[in-house]
């Protein structure tokens, strides 16, 4: 970046510095011998030179021209003969050069510079005789010296910008060094951490930015640990869950063994138990089963028109005698019918699971309302009860699998924490939202809108 915004562009500068010396000593050397040729114009008039050419005070002056600007000067008369040559090559010869011609056409000179083989040519027209031309004067002079001091120049300056490229590139690397250590020590602290330092978090406060990326990484470090803490804790509840059901039925099967000619009454009670058991522990395969299902895409919805009013009346119906249980009374609010496009068996699971919950985690002699209403766009189902609540700082992980708020009382009440996270994955690929307001002992409720016309792509 220096060499592009510094070296560069001083390059650039230096031999456009370079340039416009040797234009500027062109146009003085140009300047001096037009003025020159002035002079001797005048003298050549004077002297009728065009008719006599013996003139020792002009030829002297001729041949001094040429020998102070290194160069060659022919005086051309009008029939564009060669009177007076300082080689003596071209006396008698006809010359008509394209400047030569144009001089006696225009009645003006003119100068060129040929930078490639450093010289310049000019001519300058001599009197008039009846509106024409008498004669032209043809210099050419030689510009090496200011082509060697070009490239003196070029040399010097090219010395320099490579004195000052070497200075940058030194002065660039150690500020590099030192604006880049806080990113290495970022990188370093990071891949500490990846090679298994799980206490560390990382403090690089130099610059705003390198603060701000540390900060949100050891947020970031957070919420992996709490990941991996709650994964933890769902193996650890899982292994119990499927460990208890199993050690219930072998010690009721163990039991039954043992003794011989069982009455029936205890053999069909043990049997109730082992069958309860079973149904435990197949309830919690189905939960972890539908979790990996939830994982697939959008691509997996079988959407179709389903009228959500009898879908929640279908859902109440199944779960009124679990309800009644503990004299829990279900509500079924319909604002307005809906018919969206939905898949009905993900979505039901999902409304299942709220329901439930709120029967589940409910007081004796509570309630839970579901109200049904939609705009042009969504249709809204609010689950709201009467039950114990939930905790504020629980509030931000109930949605998180193998969550539990209510890890002290795992036994009295059955789950595995997967509910909820079930409940989120259904609506979330329906590309709808969910969101909880709940205060401790006075109740919770789940809101959730979902599109009218949800996911078409799995459409079957």
């Amino acid at each position: 970046m220096l060499i592009l915004i510094g070296i560069i562009p001083a390059a650039v500068a230096t031999r456009s510095v370079v340039r416009e010396y040797e234009d500027r000593a062109v146009s003085l050397r140009i300047m001096n011998v037009r003025n020159q040729c002035e002079i001797l114009r005048n003298q050549l008039l004077e002297a009728d030179y065009f008719h006599n050419t013996s003139s020792l005070v002009v030829n002297s002056q001729l041949s001094l021209l040429s020998n102070v600007y290194f160069g060659r000067i022919m005086v051309i008369d009008k029939s564009f003969r060669v009177i007076r040559d300082t080689f003596d090559l071209g006396v008698g010869r006809i010359n008509v050069s394209e400047q030569v011609i144009q001089c006696f056409r225009t009645g003006s000179g003119s100068s060129q510079y040929d930078r490639d083989n450093h010289y310049i040519v000019l001519t300058v027209p001599v009197g008039e005789e009846d509106g024409k031309i008498t004669g032209v004067i043809l210099v050419s002079v030689s510009t090496n010296e200011i082509a060697q001091n070009v490239r003196s120049l070029e040399k010097r300056s090219g010395n320099i910008i490579l004195i000052s490229s070497i200075f940058v590139l030194l002065v660039g690397y150690l500020i590099a060094r030192y604006l880049v250590r806080p990113i290495e020590q970022v990188t370093s602290a990071i891949e500490d951490i990846s090679g298994g330092l799980e206490n560390e978090t990382i403090s690089v406060t130099d610059y705003t930015e390198t603060k701000q990326i540390t900060e949100a990484f050891n947020h970031l470090l957070g919420q992996v640990k709490a990941q991996e803490e709650t994964r933890q804790q769902f193996v650890s509840n899982v292994s119990h869950e499927l460990k208890t059901p199993l050690a219930s039925m072998k010690v009721l099967a163990d039991s039954l063994l043992m003794q011989e000619e069982v009455p029936n009454e205890i053999y069909r009670e043990f049997m109730q138990d082992i069958t309860k058991e079973i149904d435990r522990e197949n309830g919690i395969i189905t939960d972890l089963l539908e979790m990996v299902r939830m994982d697939r895409t959008a691509a997996n919805l079988h959407v179709k028109p389903v009228d959500i009013g009898k879908m929640l009346e279908t859902i109440i119906a199944r779960l009124r005698p679990i309800a009644a249980q503990r004299n829990i009374e279900l509500v079924l609010d319909v604002f307005r019918q809906v018919t969206a496009e939905v898949d009905e068996s993900k979505l039901s699971l999902a409304f299942t699971n709220l329901i439930e919950n709120g029967v589940k985690y409910n007081v004796d002699d509570g309630w839970v309302r579901i109200s049904l209403n939609a705009d042009h766009r969504y249709f809204y189902v609010t689950v709201a009860d009467s039950g114990v609540g939930i905790a504020e700082e629980d509030q931000e992980f109930i949605f998180d699998r193998f969550y539990r708020t209510d890890k002290s009382h795992s036994t009295e009440i059955e789950g595995t924490g997967l509910g909820l996270a079930i409940a989120k994955s259904a609506i979330t690929l329906h590309n709808g939202v969910i969101r909880v307001t709940s205060k401790i002992g006075e109740g919770t409720s789940f809101q959730t809108r979902i599109p009218l016309a949800a996911v078409r792509e799995g459409e079957e």
